[in-house]
C-alpha cells in the first residue's frame, strides 16, 4: 500500500510554504511577539483560501480534509506562524458542518471577517477555581487557557461537554491576557457574568470529536516545528568550527542530527494517517488522536533539546531565535492532554483500565 499525497496536495503544501517562507520569517514572528498584530499574516492565508479549508464548495469554500488541515498546521508550526488557524480555520468550521451547516458564520470565516477563539481547557477536566455554568442561555465563571486574544467570537465548552459561542463584545464579559512560553500564541483568560451564549451542541459525541481533531492539528504543528529544528541545527552544526572543523563533522554531533530526524520522520506518516482516520475511519480517529500527540508530544519534546544543544549556548540567544519553536512544542504538548493523560484516555479506550 502507497500512503503519499497527492498532486493538489503537494500544491497546497508549495503554495502555503511559499506564502510563510517570504512572509512569515523570524522578524515578524519577533514582532508579533512584540505588538500581537498578525492581521497581514492571516489576510493572507484568508486569500490563500485556508479559512474556507473545511468548508463545503456549496458554502464558497475549498471542501477539503482533515489531512489538508494537518499539512497547513505542519507548515504553520514549521514557521512559528501566529494565526488564529486552529479555532477560526479548523474547529469552527468542522463543528457548525455537523451542527448547523447552514450558518451564517461560515461566510464570515470563509471572508477572513470573523475570528473565533477556543476554550475547550475544561473539558479534558475542571481546573482549580475555573468553572461555566450555564442558567436559561446565559453563561457564568471563568474559562482558561483560550486561544486568540483578537478573537471577535469565542467557542467554549463546559464539564458537561456542552459548547456555547459568546459574543466578544458581550455584556458581561472581562478578558485578561495570560503569559505563557509561547508568545506566538495568545491566550486569555474569559470571566463570565451572565453573558448571553448562543449553545451549539449538547452533545458529547461533538466535543470529543472536536478534541480528537484539535489535538491532530496540535500534533501535526509540533511536527512542522521540530523538523525546523531540526533542519536550524544541521545547518548551524555545518557552518560552526571547533579545532578547526565544522562540528558536523563530528561523530557525537552526527548522531545528534541522524537520531532526531530517525525518530520525527514517521510521526509524519502518523499524522497524515490520523488526518485520514478523522476523514474515513470513525472508529479508529479517537484512539488514533491519543496516541499521536501523546507520542509526537514527547518526540518533539527530545527534538527541542536536542536541537538546542547541538546550538551549544547559541541555542539559548535570542538572536538564533531557536526559543520560538522550542516554546512552541511546549505549548503544544500542555494543550487539549498531556501525553500522560492521553495515554490514559487511550487505555480507557481500548478496555485496559476500568
Amino acid at each position: 500500500m502507497e500512503f503519499g499525497l497527492s498532486e493538489e496536495q503537494n500544491l497546497l503544501v508549495d503554495s502555503v510554504h511559499r506564502f510563510l517562507d517570504s512572509t512569515a520569517q523570524l522578524p515578524r514572528v519577533r514582532r508579533f511577539a512584540e505588538e500581537g498584530n498578525d492581521s497581514d499574516l492571516w489576510q493572507g492565508l484568508v486569500d490563500l483560501g485556508i479559512s474556507g479549508l473545511l468548508v463545503p464548495e456549496s458554502r464558497g469554500g475549498v471542501s477539503l480534509g482533515f489531512v489538508e488541515a494537518a499539512l497547513v498546521a505542519e507548515l504553520l508550526g514549521k514557521h512559528v506562524t501566529p494565526s488564529p488557524f486552529l479555532g477560526t480555520a479548523v474547529l469552527m468550521p468542522a463543528l457548525l458542518n455537523q451542527v448547523d451547516p447552514d450558518s451564517s458564520l461560515l461566510d464570515e470565516i470563509i471572508a477572513g471577517t470573523l475570528r473565533c477563539g477556543i476554550g475547550l481547557a475544561e473539558a479534558n477536566g475542571a481546573r482549580l477555581g475555573a468553572a461555566l455554568i450555564e442558567r436559561n442561555g446565559k453563561l457564568s465563571g471563568r474559562a482558561l487557557f483560550v486561544l486568540d486574544a483578537a478573537a471577535d467570537v469565542f467557542l467554549l465548552a463546559d464539564a458537561r461537554h456542552h459548547l456555547y459561542l459568546v459574543d466578544a463584545e458581550a455584556a458581561g464579559l472581562t478578558t485578561r491576557r495570560l503569559a505563557t512560553v509561547d508568545t506566538t500564541r495568545p491566550v486569555v483568560e474569559l470571566t463570565l457574568n451572565n453573558c448571553a451564549a448562543t449553545t451549539l451542541a449538547t452533545d458529547a459525541e461533538a466535543m470529543q470529536r472536536l478534541l480528537d481533531i484539535g489535538r491532530v492539528m496540535l500534533a501535526a504543528d509540533t511536527l512542522g516545528a521540530a523538523s525546523n529544528m531540526i533542519e536550524q541545527a544541521v545547518i548551524y552544526a555545518k557552518q560552526r568550527e571547533q579545532f578547526g572543523r565544522a562540528i558536523a563533522t563530528f561523530q557525537a554531533v552526527k548522531h545528534m542530527c541522524a537520531e532526531m530526524a530517525a525518530e520525527l520522520e514517521p510521526c509524519r506518516a502518523f499524522v497524515w494517517y490520523a488526518g485520514h482516520a478523522l476523514n474515513e475511519l470513525p472508529d479508529e480517529a479517537r484512539l488514533t488522536a491519543c496516541h499521536l500527540k501523546a507520542h509526537i508530544s514527547e518526540v518533539g519534546k527530545r527534538i527541542a533539546k536536542t536541537a538546542t544543544e547541538v546550538h551549544g549556548g547559541m541555542g539559548f540567544t535570542d538572536l538564533v531565535g531557536l526559543h520560538y519553536w522550542f516554546k512552541r512544542i511546549g505549548f503544544n504538548r500542555q494543550m487539549l492532554g498531556t501525553p500522560e493523560y492521553l495515554r490514559d484516555q487511550a487505555a480507557r479506550l481500548q478496555g485496559l483500565v476500568a
